[in-house]
């Protein structure tokens, strides 16, 4: 059981009797909610991908430390981690920047630190894609717009069975990813996203929604009649995360129903 549906039935004071009455307490409740326990294999994937999500962070500030440095000294870099890793790979082979040589060592040390930590994310990168295209639900999930390797192996590990939701709403929410409803007195009131359950695979769906968005608004004939829809009445980021949140609900049908999925008429 999640320890915050348990946390209610708590009586004053911590202790050890406290918290066993508590649970015994919980678990006789007849809408008590279970997850199911992840077995080794999903924990060694999702190690995998915890590892690379540190190494990413790293990565980043790395990044913004190269430029704050560069930035002192009067040198601006373009926009995108692709041009920071560049002029990592390239520095020490073209001549010297205009900065005292006791900065230009330290930023030696950073693009050194750099190459590494891009090194390792192609490595986990490599690694997670390898374990996705094994897996047959990952491989399903694959299929859909806005899902990658990444965010098809994460969803797998971390969920595992998805019949353990009723529906796809359900999924959805335990993401995170439904309004915060606050309705009292007969009016509805919802507000913004929940943000709750697991926070990493909220973040890749709307990652890989925001890509995809990125290509209807370029390309919107190859969007379908809701997408388009949407970002006319929405503004962008609510449209990537309502994007999300319908994935969302999507993902549990192939899961459970082990069906391919099925590309909406553009």
């Amino acid at each position: 059981m999640p320890a915050a549906y348990v946390k209610p039935y708590l009586k004053r004071g911590k202790t050890d009797a406290a918290d066993a009455e508590a649970i015994c307490e919980a678990v006789r409740r007849p809408t008590m909610r279970f997850f199911e326990i992840k077995s080794e294999d999903q924990q060694a994937v999702l190690a995998i991908h915890r590892a690379r999500d540190l190494v990413v962070r790293q990565r980043t500030q790395v990044v913004n430390m190269i430029r704050s440095i560069l930035r002192e000294f009067q040198h601006i870099l373009p926009t995108g981690i692709e041009a920071v890793s560049k002029f990592a790979r390239e520095h020490g082979t073209e001549a010297q920047l205009e900065m005292p040589e006791i900065a230009d060592e330290i930023l030696g040390v950073m693009c050194h630190q750099l190459n590494g930590l891009n090194a390792q994310v192609d490595g986990l990168t490599k690694l997670i894609e390898q374990h996705a295209w094994y897996d047959p639900d990952a491989r399903r999930l694959m299929r859909m717009p806005g899902i990658g390797p990444i965010t098809a192996s994460a969803v797998v590990a971390t969920i595992d069975d998805a019949k353990q939701f009723e529906t796809g709403l359900n999924l959805a929410a335990w993401l995170g990813l439904t309004p915060l409803n606050k309705s009292s007195g007969g009016r509805e009131r919802l507000g913004r996203i929940t943000k709750k359950g697991d926070r990493y695979i909220r973040k890749l769906l709307i990652i890989g929604m925001t890509s995809r968005a990125f290509m209807a608004k370029n390309k919107p004939e190859k969007a379908d009649i809701w997408t388009a829809k949407l970002f006319d009445e929405k503004p962008f980021r609510l449209a990537t995360v309502a994007m999300a949140n319908k994935s969302a609900r999507i993902i549990w049908a192939p899961l459970t129903k082990q069906e391919e999925y099925r590309q909406p008429i553009a």
